[in-house]
Formats: structure tokens, C-alpha cells, sequence
């Protein structure tokens, strides 16, 4: 299935928990050219720098807490109507800390992307850095997939690698691979909004470049 864009700016929400260092490299990528809109910030959290991000950036925020989440799928209708009223095409997480539910895949099929700090299928769940430093693997790297119901598990878009050095702290091996999400996530929606990915029959994503 293709994902085909129009000329115009790819408006994307994006999702996050934190500090928001991915939402920033976006907002910075999108304002030097980058063929992409951020039209909605969503944060799990009232705490996350990422909100005064986005305020900084002009863009709306839809806040939640954890009383929010009591109901996952509640929390994800409310999600999923607020990005489509900001015009949203595609769901974008970044740095979010609540698993989605199908009310919001469904809400945006093949339309919600992830960002996961290991090469998958290696290495799921929250703390990728750190199980990949403590397996003691050479090479280990970034992610960028469509999110589905199989955590972690979704298509992959892309993939760059990350060496494990020698001298490397588990400190400095997590600083290279958030300078790589902080490049590959722009360059993926740069590809999105382009129309050049697609997913087959096997649900397998090309890239046409």
C-alpha cells in the first residue's frame, strides 16, 4: 500500500513524555525546510519539557495526566479526535511512554510511526540502551517503524547503525544514538511526506528514491 503525499507540508502530531529532544529536532528540521508541519503536541505528561517546546514553537498541545490513562482506550479516542481536528495525516512518537491502542491505529492506519533506540527485532521494550550495553553487542543503533498492536514490532522504515566502542559508557553510547534519532526521524518524514514509502502485501516498507 502506498503512503502518498500532496505537494503540501506532511502535518504530522507528535506524541511524547519527555524532554522532547526528537520533537525539537523536527520543529528545527521543519523550519529549515523540511516538507513537514508539527499541527499537534500530545504529552502523556503535564511535567514534559517537550511542552514548552512546542509552545516556544507556537504549536497546540493537548496535555494528559495519569488519571487520564485509567482508561487506555478513553485516552486514546481523545488523542485520536484532537489530532484529526488539528488536521493531522500522520501520528508521530517520540520519546512516548504509553502504548497505543488499536482506537488510535485504527484512527491512523500504517499512520503511526515509532522511534526505538535499538536495531530491532533486537532489544524491545523500554530499556533498549541499556540491555544492549549490558549484552555486550558491538553494534547496535536506531529504528524508525510503523507502530502496531505487536509492541515493537511494527514494519521497519529505517534502521541506522551505531558502533559500540571500546571506550564507551553507557552514558556516551545513549548521547550517539540520540544524535542519530535526532537525524534519521526528520530524514523518514522527509521520505513520508515525498510520497516515496510503501508497505507490500507482506507488509514489508520500500523505500522509492
Amino acid at each position: 500500500m502506498a503512503q502518498t503525499q500532496s505537494a503540501a507540508k506532511l502535518k504530522v502530531g507528535v506524541l511524547v513524555s519527555g524532554s522532547g529532544t526528537n520533537l525539537q529536532a523536527i520543529l528545527d528540521e521543519a523550519a529549515a525546510g523540511l516538507p513537514v508541519e508539527v499541527v499537534l503536541v500530545v504529552s502523556s505528561r503535564p511535567d514534559a519539557y517537550g511542552i514548552e517546546r512546542a509552545n516556544r514553537a507556537g504549536v497546540p498541545t493537548l496535555v494528559m495526566n495519569r488519571a487520564a490513562y485509567a482508561d487506555p482506550a478513553a485516552a486514546d479516542a481523545r488523542i485520536a479526535s484532537a489530532l484529526a481536528d488539528a488536521g493531522a495525516e500522520y501520528v508521530v512518537m517520540a520519546g512516548y511512554m504509553r502504548r497505543v491502542t488499536s482506537v488510535l491505529l485504527d484512527a491512523f492506519p500504517d499512520r503511526v510511526i515509532n522511534l526505538h533506540p535499538a536495531l530491532l527485532p533486537s532489544f524491545k521494550g523500554a530499556h533498549a540502551i541499556q540491555d544492549a550495553w549490558d549484552a555486550g553487542v558491538k553494534v547496535t543503533g536506531v529504528t524508525v517503524h510503523f507502530a502496531n498492536e505487536d509492541y515493537d514490532r511494527g514494519p521497519i522504515i529505517a534502521q541506522e547503525p551505531v558502533a559500540v566502542r571500546e571506550d564507551d559508557t553507557p552514558e556516551t553510547l545513549e548521547a550517539r544514538i540520540h544524535d542519530v534519532e535526532h537525524r534519521l526521524y526528520p530524514h523518514v518524514l522527509g521520505l513520508i511526506a515525498r510520497g516515496a514509502v510503501s508497505i507490500d502485501e507482506h507488509r514489508k516498507v520500500h523505500i522509492h528514491e
